[in-house]
């Protein structure tokens, strides 16, 4: 079988580094294409556009920028840049953690998210914030072929990997993790601009909060790289009271 054709994209914009970090990485197991955000999209969500054009501006051969969203990006990526449909959607290297509740949020697990709605496997990648990118490569390394492996035998997955902060020259462990609870100093705060006029300003820094073993965020506080596979359908779990209260 020929290489399988690799779409790496982001939500930090074309530019950022752990997106050269990544496609330089992953060049090494297929064909490299990469389709990405003109500018940073983060918290973007799988938000699509729907009610204005795009624009696709090819920087050097086979990398590309859309002025638009991740989700746009390999949206556009998979079925028009690329000459064939992707085996496999990377999307980061990030800049700070998709835990928890994040990856509702997440440009970059957005990306991932569509690559695999798309019919291929998909990995999204982030490191610790101010954390050089570089630090998640050997978790790529490990996890990518393993992901190709059971693509090739029909099973296609979708993963959210995190690596923190390195300590020392020691090898970081990996450890599959559930979803954790991430939890924020959620806040609007309001200014005023020169003529008086109030603006907002919403969101907040990370909180503390009750890490369990086996999640996520329990896992990246520790110092271990968590890999955790995520479902790109909606779930519908506990329909038994709702169709109590509502039988006929």
């Amino acid at each position: 079988m020929s290489r399988p054709l690799i779409l790496v994209s982001n939500d930090d914009g074309v530019r950022a580094p752990g997106l050269a970090a990544l496609a330089g990485c992953v060049a090494r197991y297929g064909d490299v294409i990469v389709c990405a955000p003109e500018r940073e999209q983060s918290g973007s969500s799988h938000a699509i556009t729907l009610h204005s054009h795009l624009r696709v501006d090819q920087i050097r051969p086979d990398f590309y920028s859309v002025s638009g969203t991740p989700v746009d990006s390999v949206y556009v990526g998979a079925l028009h840049v690329c000459p064939r449909p992707p085996d496999l959607v990377v999307a980061g290297i990030n800049n700070g953690f998709n835990l928890g509740s994040d990856v509702i949020y997440s440009g970059t697990v957005g990306a991932a998210r569509e690559g695999r709605l798309r019919g291929a496997s998909a990995l999204a990648v982030s490191v610790e914030h101010d954390c050089p990118p570089e630090i998640a490569l050997a978790a790529v390394d490990a996890i990518l072929p393993q992901l190709w492996r059971l693509h090739e035998a029909g099973e296609r997955h979708l993963l959210n990997v995190n690596v923190p902060a390195q300590q020392g020259h020691t090898v970081q462990p990996l450890q599959v993790t559930t979803l954790g609870d991430r939890r924020y100093l959620d806040q609007v705060e309001e200014r005023h601009d020169l003529a008086g006029r109030p603006y907002y300003w919403i969101g907040g820094p990370p909180a503390l909060a009750d890490d369990r073993a086996g999640e996520d965020t329990h896992a990246v506080a520790h110092g271990v790289i968590s890999l955790t596979p995520i479902s790109c359908a909606p779930i519908t779990p506990h329909l038994d009271t709702w169709r109590t209260l509502f039988s006929s």
